[in-house]
């Protein structure tokens, strides 16, 4: 059986653990003849999910609520990644201090539909109202268009002053703060925001539930695909510019390598408590989710 997965950011590092595990035969040692496929935004993905398109989605975790409510017929299979990996890159001559979020009054925010229900989410538990303070979170853009990174898209949009800032990848991130546009403003991944925020979401692979069911052992056969790709990285991290060169365009390719250098110590394909935990805390404050979900029907076994 032929199985694919749809990867919804194909130019960072965020989802970057399940194409290297197609590229380096990770999936194939397993017995798995998988490839990959990119359809953006994330929420298409999992509508290629829910419609059987593909087998799995490499996307954030939240985002499956989307198309299966109440996680309805969908299981997260491992992680790609620990923690909400999204970074605020603001205007770098706006005069924005590192996590000063009180300085985003009347500012235009850049983020894709789902990543930006995480940022308002955000703003909302370090207390400031979104809407009352004028922020807006919003698609930048050009950025709708299809076969386009979202990321990249809000990159290109705070080059070009139509938006004072972007929630997105680290890519797009460090496009901007290397070219001397954008300055780093918010890494939650690295202790800033709210407190609980960096278990809002993460990087998972997903299924569908039934395909779990009927196929036993693919999801522990995935899940040591991913591990062995994240040892691989984690080793080795520059041998992610090898990876991406056939697949990223050039100024991706130069970055990648350091960007996986900074994500091995989130390299983990474990699921654990506290992250179902703040995953469901954040589904249910932001209204994505009416109850609380035990690990159990939340994860594959």
């Amino acid at each position: 059986m032929q199985f694919k997965i749809a990867v919804p950011d194909f130019v960072s590092n965020s989802y970057f653990p399940a194409v290297a595990a197609v590229e380096l035969g990770h999936f194939k040692k397993e017995g798995l003849d998988v490839s990959v496929e990119f359809i953006s935004p994330v929420e298409k993905a999992y509508l290629a999910l829910k419609n059987r398109d593909v087998q799995f989605v490499a996307g954030s975790a939240h985002s499956a609520l989307s198309c299966f409510q109440e996680w309805r017929g969908v299981k997260l299979v491992c992680a790609l990644s620990q923690g909400m990996y999204w970074s605020l890159v603001m205007r770098s001559d706006g005069g924005f201090a590192h996590n000063d979020l009180r300085g985003l009054r009347q500012c235009s925010i850049g983020a894709a539909p789902w990543v930006g229900i995480a940022f308002r989410q955000l703003l909302i538990e370090a207390g400031i109202n979104p809407i009352s303070s004028g922020i807006s979170i919003a698609p930048a853009p050009k950025s709708i268009a299809d076969g386009v990174n979202f990321g990249l898209a809000a990159a290109d949009a705070l080059a070009g002053r139509t938006v004072d800032g972007f929630w997105a990848n680290n890519m797009a991130a460090e496009v901007a703060v290397r070219r001397g546009f954008g300055s780093l403003v918010l890494d939650t991944r690295r202790g800033d925001g709210p407190p609980g925020c960096f278990d809002y979401t993460f990087a998972s692979l997903a299924a569908r539930a039934d395909l779990l069911e009927q196929l036993p052992g693919i999801a522990a056969a995935a899940t040591r695909a991913i591990a062995a790709t994240l040892r691989d990285l984690s080793a080795d991290p520059l041998r992610a510019a090898h990876i991406a060169r056939p697949l990223f365009p050039q100024f991706a390719t130069d970055i990648i390598g350091d960007l996986v250098a900074r994500d091995v110590p989130f390299y983990s394909p474990q699921i654990t408590n506290a992250a179902v935990d703040g995953l469901n805390r954040f589904a249910m404050n932001a209204g994505l989710a009416k109850s609380a979900k035990p690990y159990s029907e939340l994860v594959a076994s």
